[in-house]
Order: C-alpha cells, then structure tokens, then sequence
C-alpha cells in the first residue's frame, strides 16, 4: 500500500552514446589527494538532510515492482532517446534544486558556448575558465573534490558510454580475468542495449553516471544539467534494484563549478575525469591505443593512473585487453575505479550489486507503521501509475494532502530528514 507520509522532526544517528566524437583532453600533471569519505556500515553515503534520500526510492519492499530491463514498457516514462523536457522533470527534483539555489550552494556563473561542433566550448568574453569562480575541468582547472588521480600505484579502470554490443565482451574478459571495471554509462544507452547493460551489472561491475545524451553540460541550462544527471540515476535506481549512483563523469570531462554543484548538492554525485587519454575514441588501430597504455603504464607510480578508456568498438576494446597483460608487468594494481576510491562503497546506499540496499531513515518499520495508523488516505500500489505523471516512472508519488507525525526521542534513535521545499514523503509498503 502506498502511505502518505509526513514532515518528520525525528532523527538519526549522526554517522551515518551511442558513440560520439570526442575531443582531447591532454595529461595535466598535477598531484590530487582524493580522501575517501568513510560510513559506518548500514547507512547512506550522504547525510541524512541531504536532498537525494527524498529523491529515489528506498529499494526492494517498497512496494513498487521493478520491471527487468528489457521488459515490456520497463523504461515506460523515462525521456525519449533525445534531450530531456526541463519542463517535464520531477517536481521533487525541482525542489530540491530551488532550496539548493536558495542556500547559495549553486552558483550563478555563465554558461559555456559550442560554437563549432566537436569543439570545447567556450565561456563569453571576459569570463576566465580557470578563474576559481568557474574551474572548467575542459581547461584543466581542478575543482578541490573532484577525482582526477587514483592512490599511488593503482590502476583505476573504467569505462565510458555503455552499454553497447561490445560490452559483454569487455565484461567477460574480465571475469576471465577476476576483476571488475566501473562502467559510466548513458541513459539512451541503457534503453537501447539492456541485455549488455545486465551483462555488467550481473558480473559485478560497478554502475556510474555518464548522462542521458552525452552533451557538453557546460553549455546546458541548470534545469538541463538536472535532466541529464536525474534521469540517468532514475532508470540505473530501477534497474539495480534501488541502488543511488554515487559518481558520474562529465562527458568531454566538461564541467565546472555550477555543473559539479548541481550534482552534489542535488543528487549527492562525486565527479570523476581522468589523468591520461588513450584518445581511443578517435583512433583507427589497436596499436596506436596498445602505444598509448604502454607509454603511461612505464610511468612513475605518483599519481595512480585514470585513464579514459571506452567500450564503443573493436578498436577500443581490443585495445584495452591487449594491454591489459602490461598493467601487471609495470607493477599496476589493477581495480575498478568506484571501488578503490570510494573505499569498497560503491553507491550511494548500498556497497555493491550484491549487497543490501540500505532503507533512508524514513523507510524504516517505525515509520511504517505509524504512517499506517495515522494516514488520512491509502492508495493501492497498482494506483502509483494514475499518481505519477507520465513523464515520471518512479519519483515519488504526490500525496493528496498532508498529514503531520511526532514521535517523542528515544535514547537508541534520533532521526531528521529536511525535505527542504517539499513538506510530504511517500512511504512504500
């Protein structure tokens, strides 16, 4: 039954693509300490204020079915494989980047412009892109936060732009090998290419965030920047049975300070570049991209190497693997990047694809069963589809109307969830 639920003044324990053209980005020497946030086992990767507890629901038993990817009408609701509609976007989404804007964690910087395609864009006259007010990751500028290097001797694999047809050939070289990758994938991918995207996830491999469409976000309005990131971490939520992406990649690595703010303020992602480029995408032979991986993998250890790698085609792919047997040789640790720098906490709210997805404080039998006493109204879980816009395939429901709770403190339990400008939560039995 879905459950009107409430402002809460309770609390918690405070510890808690498709292939496209891209352009070069070149190696930026420059050391970066990425210090991994630690958790207490059970709990979610952000604070509990934090906006995307409110976002996504909580995971298997929350009384929505997930359909399998691939599924009939299993991405019924999401965007069409083009651009997202702003005006189309979750209400709850929206809120929480009007309170994000309100409390001055988003900035009010210009955006950049394409003025050639498969060109870096560029910021107006008079803007400077490695000024601290902007850090434009496309010019190299560093956003303190920002993972850019792996830890000292670590090879920190990933993928871009699946999942497509060769993705399970990557996957199973791999496995072959008992190592994992972390895939930053697109949403039209996903779409397009289920069976390859459940090839990575039921291997183990690591899901991350590359976008709806694969844009220069740089360029997109705030609300843009809100569709291409919400909408991807939507569909991978449903497809992984509640699991919250805890990273993304810019694609053509563009971002800068009001993009990075718009997806850690919001939805709670860590931004991921590179340090060195096979420039795999634009090459023609296995060679030149075997070349490439030897000439970094014979490198000092100081930084660990992210390299941009891709699973577009025969060349990228086959390029990896026939470099894969020099990362050993060379004295490289091979890991899968959401893994080693996020500690072995690969999401948001669950440590892996085969771990629990750990309830928001909300979700919890408490909860429950007060909203089961004391809600004004109950809505069959086969009525969801009539509350949510079309446009919606999961965000929550919008209640009725709203009913408050207060529960006196325990000396075991202290809980607060701020919705920020949203006062209702639906609760899922």
């Amino acid at each position: 039954m879905l459950f009107q639920a409430i402002s809460l003044f309770l609390a918690i324990p405070l510890a808690q693509a498709a292939a496209v053209a891209r352009s070069s980005h070149e190696h930026h020497d420059h050391d970066h300490t990425h210090e991994v946030p630690q958790r207490l086992p059970g709990v979610w990767y952000q604070e509990p204020d934090h906006p995307v507890h409110s976002l996504f629901r909580r995971g298997p038993g929350d009384g929505y079915n997930y359909p399998v990817p691939g599924a009939q009408n299993w991405a019924a609701g999401f965007p069409p494989t083009s651009v997202p509609n702003p005006a189309m976007l979750p209400r709850e989404w929206v809120a929480a980047y009007n309170a994000s804007v309100a409390s001055g964690d988003i900035p009010n910087i210009p955006r950049s412009q394409s003025l050639q395609p498969n060109t870096n864009p560029v910021y107006p006259q008079g803007v400077n892109p490695m000024s601290p007010e902007i850090c434009s990751a496309t010019y190299k500028c560093r956003i303190p936060g920002d993972i850019w290097d792996a830890p000292n001797g670590v090879f920190a694999s990933s993928f871009d732009d699946g999942p497509l047809p060769l993705t399970p050939q990557l996957v199973g070289f791999l496995q072959d090998k008992g190592v994992k990758t972390t895939h930053f994938m697109i949403g039209v991918n996903i779409i397009y290419y289920p069976s390859q995207f459940l090839a990575a996830l039921n291997a183990g491999h690591d899901i991350a965030v590359h976008t709806w469409t694969h844009p220069y976000m740089t360029t997109l309005s705030d609300l843009d920047v809100l569709g291409q990131l919400g909408w991807t971490m939507q569909l991978i939520h449903n497809a992984t049975g509640g699991r919250v992406p805890k990273y993304w990649r810019p694609p053509y690595g563009d971002t800068d300070q009001r993009v990075n703010a718009i997806a850690s303020a919001v939805f709670g992602l860590e931004t991921v570049v590179w340090n060195n480029d096979t420039e795999d995408w634009g090459s023609n032979s296995t060679d030149l991209v075997q070349g490439a991986m030897a000439g970094f993998l014979s490198r000092p250890k100081t930084p660990g190497l992210i390299i941009l790698e891709h699973e577009t085609s025969t060349i990228t792919v086959n390029g990896f693997i026939n470099s894969f047997p020099l990362i050993a040789q060379n004295g490289w640790q091979f890991q899968s990047l959401a893994d080693v720098m996020s500690g072995g906490h690969i999401y948001q709210n669950s440590d892996n694809d085969n771990a629990p997805v750990t309830a928001a404080p909300v979700y919890n039998q408490t909860m429950l069963s007060l909203a089961t006493s004391t809600a004004s109204s109950t809505i069959p879980a086969s009525s969801i589809a009539d509350l949510v816009s079309s446009s919606v395939p999961s965000p929550t429901a919008k209640p009725n109307s709203a009913s408050s709770i207060r529960e006196q403190r325990s000396s075991s339990l202290v809980l607060f969830l701020s919705l920020l400008a949203v006062s209702t939560v639906v609760v899922f039995s």
